[in-house]
């Protein structure tokens, strides 16, 4: 924490001819006697020097008034991708719903990519429902970011009417960062049935990563359908998409998981040895019962401790 300075001497510090004085009072606006902290931050925002309009727009984060969002939503054109950066960031911390208007009042009135990916971020949380019909266009946009920024929206509002939209972007999109959003984004289906062949399409996918979240959103969905593809997915080459079809499959209670969950109980990979045993215990079948004994002596005493809880929920 820096030491507390007064109101005359941060004045004086913030009017320097030297930018490197004025970035360091913004930085001790928070620690300083100031009743408008926020106003002065503002002022900063329009200072000559990037890297004080960077410190400025990274503090106003803390702030949520009418005044600083409309700050900061003015330099995400800044010249300096810094500050364009640190304002994008800090509106991406909003949390009071009514801080959406003006954010979706700039969204109306731009066409910069940057921009609308940073105001989509923004607006996520904020779960506004006047966002969805903007969100929903903007996945037709050229650009992989507003893409990704608008399905984080689509996600939050659970809006059942972007899921064959957002079934689209998971199964064609070219931004593997867009389909992995968009396979995490169909896991709010109510009907399992409708995302499932989707969902299938994509644990068959070029980028491990969305074959991790197809296999992690098939348990959250409790897909039963799709037990024979997580099945499959255990044999993956690589041991995150193993895990998380594991987790699914002990989710699902998947009798005929057995041998494969089994398998990988005695894997190198310890992370996948203790869920193995975590779906064993969900799976509930008492043939698992010898192999999950033998994991009582595994090196990894996580492993061990998890052997023991899953046998506790099969031997009564």
């Amino acid at each position: 924490m820096m030491p507390a300075t007064n109101s005359a001497d941060i004045h004086g510090r913030l009017a320097s001819a030297d930018p490197e004085v004025r970035r360091i009072a913004v930085m001790g606006l928070l620690d300083s006697d100031e009743d408008d902290v926020d106003r002065l931050l503002l002022g900063a925002l329009k200072d000559g020097d990037a890297k004080v309009r960077a410190e400025a727009a990274r503090l106003l984060e803390g702030y949520e008034t009418p005044d600083v969002v409309d700050g900061l939503i003015r330099v995400l054109d800044d010249a300096s991708g810094e500050v364009r950066e640190a304002a994008a960031v800090s509106l991406s911390e909003l949390k009071n719903s009514a801080m959406g208007e003006g954010l979706l009042a700039a969204l109306a009135a731009t066409s910069v990519p940057f921009v609308q990916a940073a105001l989509f971020r923004a607006l996520r949380e904020l779960r506004r429902p006047e966002a969805f019909a903007p969100a929903l266009a903007a996945l037709s946009s050229g650009d992989a970011g507003v893409r990704c920024a608008a399905l984080g929206v689509l996600g939050y509002l659970k809006n059942p009417a972007a899921l064959p939209d957002i079934a689209r972007i998971a199964g064609s999109d070219a931004d593997t960062e867009a389909r992995r959003i968009a396979v995490g984004a169909l896991g709010f289906a109510t009907e399992p049935a409708a995302v499932v062949p989707a969902m299938k399409r994509a644990l068959a996918d070029a980028s491990w990563q969305v074959r991790e979240e197809a296999a992690a959103t098939l348990g959250k969905l409790l897909a039963a359908e799709a037990i024979g593809d997580l099945i499959a997915a255990m044999a993956d080459p690589y041991w995150q998409v193993r895990l998380k079809a594991a987790r699914s499959l002990g989710r699902l209670k998947a009798k005929s998981a057995l041998p494969v969950l089994i398998d990988a109980l005695g894997h190198e990979m310890s992370n996948l040895r203790k869920e193995a045993a975590v779906a064993l215990g969900e799976v509930g079948e008492v043939a698992a019962i010898p192999a999950l004994e033998k994991a009582l002596d595994d090196s990894d005493p996580d492993v061990r401790k998890l052997a023991r809880l899953a046998l506790t929920q099969l031997v009564k």
